[in-house]
């Protein structure tokens, strides 16, 4: 059973209902508005058709009791056209026909009317289908005041929401920023208010510049919780206690370990896909650990691509998987680029994913100034989109070595 809020729940409106009765014979009008007076309702009489339309248009009637056959507009074309109008509500129209016109009662549904009664009008019947209208109009009030109460706790939710994916974008770091010998540039376009994506990046002790990118499976508020909790989490000082093997060697597959351990639940959903990468400055050279997370590029300003990583196992799906570190070389001149798995998926309208393909052509357009791939790629995706909305969550994430002098 559905319960309301105290301040919310519906008060149904114990005015009479309004009912305007549509004849051109006085007596039939005024027979008529004599039941529905002793039934606690308040007719208003219309001569014809046209003054029937005015009157609902005028006084908001719910209720239309109309004769088939008036001057002006006729039972038929009046149904017609009340049907055609916007309105607030619903008319429920009760037209009186004779007995036999079959014919004309079918041609009455197709325009419109709800339900007959038969000449001469008796005080049953014209009672029981009056009631049958007020319940009708009465549930009609309640579903009216339901969806309010809904809209409002939509509108609350919705407002909540907007404030915690403020509160998200918050933690990620500045879109274009220099940061100890690397220059980086991004995009975020979550795929509704909340996103599951995080980055991150960062010195962390001298020589070394760490940075992330994650990928919380699902979508929603659920994942974007977790990409938050991931995000106060990996901090410099995260990196510097548990990147690092007992001889002091790069070793970002430990940290991304430590993760693994932390958020693994024997009975839960929740994982994550991870990219984590620790420069080498003086080396030339990234370590990282690709944990499920799409296959960045190397790129240098000349345009020539290489991906780096061959996937690895997501973070936090199964116990005791083993990660591993992997080493690449990583130029003064060269620059990485990560994009999640949104810019791979995203479809046209007839179906046709991006691919990997699309997005190396559109990062090698762009290897002259590495600071416009985030946006160039958004762009793209538009394009192919069409404007349309992207299904998934979009991280681009860029780490620029700056060229020693």
């Amino acid at each position: 059973m559905y319960e309301y809020p105290a301040e919310s729940r519906p008060e149904f409106d114990s005015a009479p209902l309004k009912v305007v009765v549509a004849d051109d014979d006085a007596v039939q009008r005024a027979y008529i508005s004599a039941i529905l007076r002793k039934l606690g309702h308040e007719p208003h009489e219309a001569l014809d058709g046209c003054q029937a339309l005015e009157l609902l248009r005028r006084i908001s009637a719910k209720i239309l009791v109309c004769d088939l056959d008036m001057p002006g507009l006729n039972g038929y074309e009046l149904a017609r056209q009340i049907r055609e109008e916007p309105g607030d509500g619903y008319v429920h129209i009760l037209m009186v026909t004779g007995q036999n016109q079959r014919l004309q009662r079918e041609r009455a549904l197709e325009a419109g009317v709800d339900d007959f009664m038969g000449k001469p009008v008796d005080t049953a019947s014209l009672t029981a289908r009056i009631r049958s209208a007020d319940r009708l109009l009465r549930h009609e009030q309640l579903l009216l005041q339901r969806s309010a109460v809904l809209a409002r706790a939509k509108e609350r939710i919705e407002d909540d929401l907007r404030a915690a994916a403020d509160a998200q974008r918050r933690l990620l770091p500045p879109a274009h920023k220099d940061v100890a010998g690397c220059k980086f540039h991004s995009a975020f376009k979550p795929s509704n208010i909340l996103s599951g994506d995080m980055f991150g990046y960062y010195r962390i002790c001298e020589g070394f510049t760490a940075f992330y990118a994650i990928d919380v499976a699902g979508h929603g508020v659920h994942a974007s919780l977790m990409s938050v909790a991931l995000g106060h989490l990996l901090t410099s000082e995260l990196f510097r206690a548990h990147s690092f093997d007992g001889a002091g060697h790069p070793d970002p597959a430990a940290l991304v370990s430590v993760l693994s351990d932390r958020f693994y639940r024997e009975d839960g959903t929740e994982y994550f896909t991870m990219f984590c990468g620790m420069i080498e400055h003086g080396a030339d050279r990234l370590h990282y650990c690709q944990a499920g997370y799409p296959s960045p590029y190397m790129l240098t300003r000349g345009g020539s691509v290489r991906q780096v990583g061959t996937g690895g196992f997501p973070v936090a799906l199964l116990a005791g998987v083993p990660f591993e570190t992997s080493v690449t070389s990583f130029a003064a001149d060269e620059f990485l680029v990560l994009c999640s798995d949104g810019a791979m998926e995203a479809e046209n309208r007839f179906g046709e994913p991006f691919d990997e393909m699309r997005v190396k052509a559109a990062l090698a357009e762009a290897a002259a100034a590495p600071e416009t791939i985030p946006d160039g790629v958004v762009s793209a995706l538009e394009r192919w989109r069409g404007g349309r909305t992207l299904d998934d969550d979009l991280t681009v994430l860029v780490c620029e070595r700056t060229p020693k002098q």
